[in-house]
């Protein structure tokens, strides 16, 4: 079992920037691949990003390319989001979620079996 727990949201200016963390309890997070998603208001939960459970495979939704980046920190048992150049349109809640398959960089949900609560992120014009 796995607990993770976002932070970091807020409210930023368009072309600003936010890191989102997402702290994870137990011993076993390196093992894991870890995701994240983001859900705007009345559209469906979208892949933003991944990592491998080294840090060795990265992959991004192509509309966040350049602007953000998925790090980790396994010593810390913490999974970062840095994102810059924020736009109106990254506005959402966005959820940290653990993947059993370590090596994995899927964008399929149903690859993720534990999930945080989300953070709101929202960015102004």
């Amino acid at each position: 079992q796995v607990q993770l727990v976002e932070s970091g949201g807020g409210l930023v200016q368009a072309g600003g920037s936010l890191r989102l963390s997402c702290a994870a309890s137990g011993r076993t997070f390196s093992s894991y691949a870890m995701g994240w998603f983001r859900q705007a208001p009345g559209k469906e939960r979208e892949f933003v990003a991944a990592i491998s459970w080294n840090g060795g495979r990265t992959y991004y939704v192509d509309s966040v390319k350049g602007r953000f980046t998925i790090s980790r920190d396994n010593a810390k048992n913490t999974v970062y989001l840095q994102m810059n150049s924020l736009k109106p349109e990254d506005t959402a809640v966005y959820y940290c979620a653990a993947a059993l398959r370590g090596y994995s960089v899927s964008d399929d949900l149903k690859e993720y079996r534990y999930w945080g609560q989300g953070t709101q992120v929202t960015v102004s014009s």
